[in-house]
């Protein structure tokens, strides 16, 4: 009896939350009035490990713009509300958006049914590895010389690191790609490009047909390699140091538990970038406040571990802010921004990235969708040494590609804002100064 009560707890727990959230079914409030330049979503719902996560995941691939959110979700209970726009600041009125959103956020089952997973008709390909000046163009080499047909790919670097997720099917047939013997080639072709002469560090490939949501599956991927853990490179494009988030963890004895604070420049999908981290390092937001109506961003958060416990050392606490930080960092955008817009072919991704190669071009982010038959990519670029590209080497390689199929984009990143301080804009501001607070490693040691 004892080994049948340790085999399904994790199932009678699920069979449980359903039960509660069957009874008590998530409640969607959107309104457009009590605002002036943002929508207002609420979410209520009962509550469970990770929902936080699920919600900021729906209105992320909806490509919202989260300008304040306010988290509660103490107890049994979740209640949740967010201001976001549009990419242009406008309130979101497309009546067939707002009912989407009311239809999966008011799901009794779950929320995880997002637009951004990955289904079964593709084979998916994680890589992970030392990054290197014409990596991406090797393995889309690769791929197109095994008669793979890549319809969907993102690119994450960090720390000399590179992670991939690519999406690719058969090149003749257009269905995933099944073949176990075909799928081991495929596995280690790639991990011998991954190696390449750095026997020093480890490099992985997986290949699967399983769902997946890919930034969510980066974020892991980048964790799990420990990217953060790595010795930083302090430089950016022309040796200037880049403006560096500022991520503080301090606790709160008297409410027992961790307050994260986050200031750096806001950029799009940060909320989720940092919530994604803090639910995977397995804490959870019983309540914060976000604030990125300006150029920079605010974020605070109360958490626990999910054993109910605060941070419980400086080794932790360390752990912790350097975690967000990656995560931050994972996602900014060095370089010239590139798109490529054209109708899709195979072997069009290996012979753009070949050109950027034979260039002396780096690519350091990389998005690259197929929508309808048509290649939407958008490739980050630095010069291989590391300084900005000459636009000489730009303008040759868009005649070379088409220079109606290339062209260069303005990276709102770039745009220079220095921080402001503001203890106003935030939930607990006033409280850093309560005797109650405390800085790991100043005013008490751990055994």
């Amino acid at each position: 009896m004892e080994t049948t009560g340790r085999m399904y707890p994790h199932h009678v727990e699920d069979e449980y939350q359903k039960f509660v959230r069957r009874m008590n079914p998530p409640r969607v409030v959107i309104d457009n009035q009590s605002c002036k330049n943002a929508t207002v979503i609420q979410v209520d719902s009962a509550n469970k490990h990770g929902i936080l996560l699920e919600v900021v995941q729906v209105l992320t691939d909806l490509n919202f713009v989260v300008t304040k959110a306010y988290i509660s979700s103490d107890g049994g209970w979740f209640m949740d509300v967010f201001n976001v726009t549009d990419h242009e600041g406008n309130k979101i009125t497309d009546e067939g958006i707002l009912d989407y959103i009311q239809k999966v956020l008011g799901s009794e089952t779950s929320f995880t049914g997002s637009i951004k997973s990955v289904g079964s008709d593709r084979t998916v390909i994680e890589l992970i590895g030392t990054d290197r000046p014409g990596l991406l163009s090797e393995v889309c080499a690769v791929l197109t010389h095994l008669k793979c047909n890549v319809l969907n790919a993102e690119v994450w670097t960090h720390n000399t690191r590179a992670a991939f997720i690519v999406q690719v099917t058969d090149d003749e047939s257009g269905l995933a790609v099944t073949d176990p013997e075909r799928l081991s080639v495929i596995n280690q072709m790639l991990c011998n490009v991954l190696k390449g002469s750095n026997k020093a560090r480890e490099a992985m490939t997986v290949v699967s047909l399983g769902a997946v949501h890919t930034e969510r599956r980066l974020h892991q991927m980048m964790l799990e390699d420990r990217d953060y853990d790595y010795e930083r490179n302090c430089s950016g494009l022309d040796g200037l140091e880049p403006q560096r988030p500022d991520v503080n963890v301090v606790n709160w004895f008297d409410k027992d538990c961790s307050v994260v604070t986050v200031r750096c420049k806001d950029r799009p999908k940060l909320l989720f970038d940092t919530i994604c981290t803090l639910t995977d390092l397995e804490y959870v937001v019983f309540h914060g406040h976000v604030d990125a109506e300006g150029p920079n961003a605010y974020q605070e958060y109360c958490i626990r571990h999910i054993d109910g416990s605060p941070v419980k050392s400086e080794a932790e606490r360390q752990r912790v802010i350097q975690c967000i930080e990656a995560a931050i960092e994972r996602r900014v955008s060095e370089g010239l921004k590139l798109e490529l817009c054209t109708t899709d072919r195979v072997g069009l991704l290996s012979d753009v990235t070949r050109i950027f190669r034979e260039n002396s071009l780096q690519v350091t982010r990389a998005e690259v969708a197929t929508r309808s038959g048509k290649a939407v990519n958008t490739f980050y670029v630095r010069d291989a040494s590391g300084y900005q590209v000459d636009s000489k080497i730009i303008d040759f390689i868009r005649k070379e590609i088409g220079q109606t199929i290339l062209k260069v984009k303005a990276n709102p990143q770039d745009s220079d804002s220095s921080p402001q301080e503001s203890p106003t804009r935030f939930l607990f501001g006033g409280l850093f100064k309560s005797k109650s607070f405390c800085n790991f490693g100043l005013i008490r040691s751990y055994s």
